[in-house]
This record gives structure tokens, C-alpha cells and sequence, in this order.
């Protein structure tokens, strides 16, 4: 599916809400228990990524089937990465918190959109999210290391430098 993605608007909010819901209930279904607990994300933070312009929908035919947070200001979680090594030390575009409701393709047009912000993303994910986890190594990125959200729970780090992509 060919996805239109723009910036979320207030209107959006729901169906964002929705399409995140639905995300928990999968994880939950498939091994990943941990990850999203407590209702996150949460109105007020995607509030904030609206004000902040970094949340971002996925639209076909005035539908929204996905959603993600795209940034190019450094993540303050990737400051510090322990079991590894980030692939270069540059400025990078983050992908964050992005679900889709089952229509497919999301993360291929977040990560496609990404690339036209920057030549170089990064994106973390759960231990336990091996959809995710398979879903990014697909997309050409490479594991990094761990990093630690500011709750302190451990991610796993990967990225992807658009001129190796090739080099896979």
C-alpha cells in the first residue's frame, strides 16, 4: 500500500490512540509483554510530538493506518551506548514510537521518509519485540548496542548510514 505521511493534527488524535492500542494487544500477542506498558504512549506525550511537529501520520484514501515520531535533534538516549558502537557520529534522524493497524508497509515508508531528512537514522526497539527486531535488520539496519531509556530500561540500538545500504 502507498501511504501519504504527514505531519498529525488534533483531529488525529483518536484514531493515533487506536492504532497504538492495537499495537499493545499484538506485542502482548506475540511475545513482547513488557514494552508499552501503562497506556504509552500516552495523550500528553503525543500532544507534545504534535506542538513539536514530530509525530507524524500514515494515510491511504484519507485513512490513517500508522503512526511514528521522526526527529533530527539528538536523542538524549543515544548518548551512551554500552555493547557496541554506533556506525558513525554525525547527525542522524530518530524513528520512534511507530504502529501501524496491520495494513503493512508502515515501517518501510517511516524508514523511506526518514531518508529523506537525513543519509543517516537511527531507531531502538525491546529486547522482547522480535517482529520489530526483524522488521529494522530487514529495512538494512545494523545492530549497534544497547541503550537505556531514561526510566533506565535497556533498548536495543540499531542504524542505518543510506550510502552502505548496498554494503548489507
Amino acid at each position: 500500500m502507498e501511504y501519504t505521511i504527514r505531519p498529525a493534527q488534533s483531529a488525529d488524535l483518536n484514531r493515533i490512540l487506536e492504532i497504538y492500542a492495537g499495537a499493545r494487544r499484538f506485542m502482548r500477542e506475540n511475545g513482547n509483554p513488557h514494552q508499552w506498558n501503562g497506556g504509552y504512549p500516552g495523550r500528553t506525550l503525543l500532544e507534545r510530538d504534535m506542538e513539536q511537529e514530530s509525530l507524524f501520520v500514515m494515510e491511504s484514501q484519507r485513512v490513517i493506518h500508522g503512526v511514528f515520531f521522526f526527529s533530527l535533534a539528538p536523542d538524549p538516549t543515544y548518548a551512551e551506548i554500552f555493547e557496541g558502537q554506533w556506525h558513525a557520529e554525525r547527525p542522524y534522524g530518530t524513528i520512534h514510537r511507530i504502529a501501524g493497524d496491520g495494513s503493512g508497509g508502515i515501517l518501510r515508508a517511516a524508514v523511506e521518509f526518514g531518508k529523506k531528512q537525513a543519509d543517516y537514522l537511527r531507531i531502538d526497539t525491546h529486547e522482547d519485540n522480535h517482529v520489530m527486531q526483524s522488521a529494522v535488520q530487514k529495512q538494512g539496519f545494523r545492530r549497534c548496542g544497547i541503550i537505556h531509556l531514561a526510566d533506565g530500561s535497556p533498548r536495543i540500538a540499531y542504524d542505518l548510514i543510506r550510502s552502505q545500504e548496498a554494503h548489507k
